[in-house]
């Protein structure tokens, strides 16, 4: 129930509080948005990877920021709830022509939700559905920065268009081959659209900030022809004398649903109006969820919050109930599903067998590595939730037992509204997409699959090394098959920087009792690893070893780990490609 009257003066002020805490926040992600450009100019590749990592601990920082200010200022930890509700109403009217409601809520839910216990969470404290639309936000001001542009390419011809289009986000260096690049994306144009098959509507929109990742960055748009839309992205990369290339041009929804995978590292994109530019992005990639979308960006708080939204209006509108999840089980994760939704979930045991030296912070802090890092399109992304509820009658009795038997300290089961209907509270809990794991999609592949899955299991392997990740443990059942066939890594418990392993080849034996030993005879120190050993445990498949070993044997000599060690060492960053070899213009392939 909402108060009938706004009649607490602390209740504005800490509104107030919680407003000046999300601007801040919104204000700083900006600037280290807005900043990707010159470090892109610039070829700061190191810069620009610690900027995705310092990004994404903002929220978290501000959050703690805006609850001890509540705390020491209000002691709102100890206000009832008549104040809070009346917070609530006070905040949501500091939201209109706020232009970013949706993102201010959140932040809302994040602050109140580390006051209170989580026994008063409910409607009337919490954002549970957005309370101020996000629908046709923009800023009218004469000097504001439009979300897009619309080019009508009639007068100039496209290919001048095109050349209008890229020299309007004025990146400051020589371009190696500017006619050229163009030619080439005026080609590619031509076959997208069609010569032939021009309407009276003809038009490129074209969002107004470059999108910045990795090495790249991205021209982000759409070709409008009549009532036909074909998106587009346009790679600008570092040739390597500095001077920019445009290196393909992607058109189609696949090329850019690849583009903004889960399994890559958040854009570093300048934006007054998020939604706004969702919604575009949405219009070319309709089947990509919105969580989705607003994670890509880099407001990975958002995208939980979408998530979450999305995952009970599942739940309302299914009946099956979650279970543990096929496949072999794991020592230290506990992975269960709900066989309707296309996401598993991932509990920390409370116990791991000897052979795992390990604790649940280490865990946590691989996961959150993971996060961090650039994820080169081989690690899939994870959502971290806590303190999350579940209806105990949507649980098999089996998946109950093992969560008790092996993560009891994560597992409550309450009728907190005493109303009969129990539920089930996990403490924490990590959310990801569910693929096929190989192992098991190696079971029953043709011969034609078998081959394209071991080529990319050790690809995988490979572009993730080159990004400085050692997988550890790099049994098959840890890599899964996606969509388009694409292999992905998903047990992050074991990860290391590469860089911190210690490559070794097994010393020759010194006599015939250590070559005939069914012991390790040869010293091992916490980080040392042999390569040549990863085989025994890998390729007793015939046919998976002779295409491994055809393909990959490079993964079984140390030299290989070494040699990207003294790359990584030495400074050079690895160029990542999200879209295959045969979309890049021929005169920089490899």
């Amino acid at each position: 129930m909402f108060p009938q009257q706004l009649n607490d003066t602390r209740a504005f002020d800490i509104a107030s509080t919680l407003i000046e805490g999300f601007n801040r926040h919104y204000r700083l992600f900006r600037e280290a948005s807005a900043q990707a450009k010159d470090r892109f100019e610039r070829a700061d590749w190191h810069g620009q990877q610690r900027a995705q990592r310092e990004r994404i601990e903002f929220y978290d920082l501000r959050v703690q920021e805006a609850v001890e200010r509540l705390q020491t200022g209000f002691q709102a930890g100890a206000l009832g709830m008549d104040v809070w509700q009346q917070v609530k109403l006070h905040y949501i009217g500091l939201l209109t022509n706020h232009r970013q409601p949706e993102l201010a809520e959140t932040f809302f839910n994040s602050v109140t939700t580390h006051i209170l216990h989580r026994d008063y969470f409910h409607n009337d404290f919490i954002f549970v559905r957005p309370a101020v639309s996000t629908e046709y936000i923009e800023n009218d001001e004469p000097t504001a920065k439009p979300t897009f542009r619309a080019w009508y390419p009639t007068r100039p011809t496209l290919r001048e268009t095109l050349a209008e289009i890229v020299r309007s986000f004025d990146l400051q260096g020589p371009w190696e081959d500017f006619e050229r690049d163009l030619d080439d994306v005026h080609a590619a144009a031509d076959t997208a659209i069609g010569q032939d098959r021009l309407r009276t509507n003809f038009q490129l929109q074209v969002l107004s900030s470059l999108f910045f990742r990795n090495k790249g960055a991205y021209v982000i748009g759409k070709i409008v022809n009549g009532h036909v839309e074909t998106p587009f992205a346009l790679p600008i990369l570092h040739a390597a004398d500095g001077a920019f290339y445009i290196d393909a041009a992607l058109f189609g929804e696949d090329d850019l649903q690849r583009l903004f995978s889960f399994v890559r590292a958040y854009f570093l994109v300048e934006m007054e109006i998020p939604s706004a530019y969702v919604q575009f992005l949405r219009s070319m990639m309709p089947r990509k969820p919105r969580s989705e979308i607003y994670n890509a960006l880099g407001l990975q708080k958002q995208g939980k919050t979408l998530f979450f939204r999305d995952f009970q209006f599942h739940l309302r509108h299914s009946t099956d109930r979650f279970r543990i999840a096929p496949g072999i089980k794991g020592m230290v994760m506990l992975v269960f599903d709900l066989p309707s939704y296309p996401f598993v979930f991932k509990l920390i045991k409370d116990y791991y067998p000897p052979q795992k030296d390990t604790s649940r912070a280490l865990i946590k802090s691989k996961y959150l590595l993971v996060k961090q890092h650039d994820r080169v399109g081989r690690m899939a992304d994870t959502l971290e939730f806590s303190n999350v509820a579940f209806p105990r009658a949507r649980f098999t009795d089996e998946l109950i037992a093992e969560i008790e038997k092996f993560a009891p300290s994560l597992l409550e089961i309450s009728d907190r509204d005493g109303d009969g209907h129990l539920e089930v509270i996990l403490k924490h809990v990590y959310i990801e997409r569910r693929m096929i794991p190989l192992n098991i999609y190696l079971q029953d592949a043709t011969p034609a699959q078998l081959e394209h899955a071991v080529i990319e299991y050790g690809n995988a392997i490979k572009d993730l090394v080159a990004a400085n990740i050692f997988p550890g443990d790099m049994l098959w059942k840890n890599f899964g098959v996606m969509r388009h066939n694409k292999v992905v890594f998903y047990d992050y418990d074991e990860i290391e920087y590469v860089t911190d392993c210690n490559f070794r080849r097994v010393p020759t034996p010194r006599n015939e009792e250590e070559e005939m030993s069914g012991e390790i005879w040869y010293s091992v120190g916490p980080k040392d690893v042999f390569p040549e050993t990863f085989g025994p445990f890998l390729l007793g498949n015939p046919a998976v070893r002779a295409v491994f070993m055809k393909h990959h044997a490079d993964l079984l000599d140390a030299a290989f780990w070494q040699g990207h060690q003294a790359r990584i060492r030495a400074g050079h960053v690895h160029d990542v490609f999200p879209y295959e070899q045969d979309k890049r213009f021929s005169h920089h392939r490899p």
